[in-house]
């Protein structure tokens, strides 16, 4: 089994090459459905999957996500994406296409625990992350055998908040060195600055051991073990400059009783957060997340 970072044991359909989205938000009015279908088929583009959204069809926003195959579409896209202009600003659409062919880069940070770390690579080693896993970075060793024997680089950087700003520097610069497109904390505890933050916008998906809004920064089994709560859970959300307050990609929890101390809380929750994070991240590469204000549409 070829085990290369760059190349994943993953099986492409046969026509991966030439299927590619469009993701489009735009004020709310009659016709958007129709000109893009018109578009896609004026270009021989067939419609394989296609989901929208409106929060308010009297003046509200729209929102689309289409999916499509078109004959020698890597030759075809720079056009296809000129043409689209006029049409985008006719109906004034926030608009990105992606393409199949175009697998993201991926960077995970970790700390300590590795599990959800191992969820990643095992749902990447199944083919069912579509992505190149670069490299991982940590502020811990416990991950490297891990790491190493699948033929990721690992990188080592401690941290700290007394040395954050030159480690930050230094991640910063072999990201971009990389060209990372996106950035996982895979149970990284570490706060991110700003300056951090601001070099990947909707670019840094996390993990929060909580129920979000619930239990907002460290410690959440053992504050949610002392107020007796009956639900635990995990959220997967981008990173913004207020902790733990970004757009919300994806949440689940599960019942928990009086039973339960906080030993039982983590192990349960461990279990929740691999699951959160892998459904969370697999629809971002799949293109399938708009961020609206400090919200999401996810078209699953």
């Amino acid at each position: 089994m070829n085990t290369n970072a760059n190349s994943n044991p993953i099986i492409y359909e046969e026509n991966a090459r030439d299927r590619g989205a469009l993701l489009v938000k735009c004020p709310d009015r009659p016709g958007i459905v129709a000109a893009i279908s018109k578009f896609l088929a004026d270009r021989k583009a067939n419609i394989v999957e296609s989901n929208q959204h409106s929060s308010d069809p009297q003046g509200g926003t729209f929102f689309i996500r289409v999916e499509f195959e078109c004959p020698q579409l890597n030759e075809k896209r720079a056009a296809m994406e000129a043409e689209f202009e006029s049409l985008a600003e006719s109906f004034s659409m926030d608009y990105r296409f992606t393409y199949r062919a175009d697998r993201k880069r991926t960077a995970i940070f970790v700390s300590k625990e590795t599990h959800c770390l191992l969820e990643l690579l095992w749902e990447w080693q199944s083919g069912d992350l579509p992505t190149d896993i670069v490299m991982v970075i940590s502020n811990h060793e416990e991950a490297r055998g891990m790491v190493e024997a699948l033929g990721i680089p690992f990188y080592y950087i401690p941290a700290n908040k007394d040395i954050r700003k030159q480690v930050e520097e230094k991640q910063i610069a072999l990201l971009k060195e990389k060209q990372i497109d996106v950035i996982i904390l895979a149970r990284y505890m570490q706060i991110l600055t700003s300056d951090f933050v601001s070099e990947f916008p909707d670019k840094i998906i996390n993990i929060h051991h909580s129920f979000l809004p619930a239990f907002i920064g460290a410690r959440p089994y053992e504050r949610a073990y002392a107020r007796g709560v009956k639900l635990i859970g995990a959220t997967s959300h981008y990173v913004t400059n207020d902790l733990d307050e970004g757009p919300i990609i994806e949440q689940d929890i599960e019942r928990v009783n009086h039973r339960d101390h906080v030993a039982d809380l983590k192990k349960i929750g461990r279990s929740i957060e691999r699951r959160v994070l892998a459904r969370a991240v697999k629809w971002h590469l799949e293109d399938r997340v708009i961020v609206h204000e400090n919200k999401t549409i996810v078209f699953e």
